[in-house]
């Protein structure tokens, strides 16, 4: 099973990347929040990768990092999830928000990703929130919904994650307004 590849981005698409390890081009299927922290092609790249194993195909996920993964693996776990469906509602929602709405029963929140709707919502957050714990009660709460603010402003979600975090590290006290 691949796990983990290192090599250099050949192509990239917003569904899909290219990557060449060692003369070997392994074609990974990944999310939004992914292409977003992808190089431009020739960078180095490292992603994470779950390997999905079919009758007829060898398919890889890549991820830009360990969390987003693990949320994936979670979601595969659901009833009726696929990686397909996966990978969707992850290039709509951050893993980190995804996680904070199972948490706290939100399926309204899971019903806006790409390719979920209120019962595979509902599905989710029956079958997930004993697996993820009770929800949060963290300055995180805030920041991910500034983050999510700025991209339905247009603001790329690796960009606006970046700058979200740096401000709360200089100025954990400020309230979401402030923060936007």
């Amino acid at each position: 099973m691949i796990a983990r590849l290192k090599g250099k981005v050949i192509r990239k698409t917003f569904s899909e990347a290219l990557l060449d390890v060692h003369g070997v081009g392994y074609r990974l299927f990944i999310t939004l929040a992914t292409y977003e922290n992808l190089p431009s092609e020739g960078g180095e790249a490292a992603l994470e990768v779950v390997t999905v194993a079919r009758e007829d195909a060898l398919h890889l996920y890549g991820f830009h990092d360990a969390d987003e993964k693990e949320m994936f693996l979670k979601l595969v776990s659901v009833t009726r999830v696929g990686p397909k469906l996966a990978c969707q509602a992850l290039s709509g929602i951050s893993a980190g928000r995804m996680r904070n709405a199972i948490r706290s029963a939100d399926a309204d929140i899971l019903s806006r990703a790409p390719g979920i709707g209120k019962k595979t919502a509902e599905r989710i957050v029956m079958e997930l929130k004993d697996k993820l714990g009770p929800p949060l009660e963290t300055a995180a709460t805030p920041a991910d919904d500034a983050v999510a603010a700025l991209e339905n402003l247009g603001y790329k979600g690796a960009q606006a994650r970046k700058t979200v975090e740096q401000i709360v590290r200089q100025n954990p006290a400020i309230d979401l307004g402030e923060l936007i």
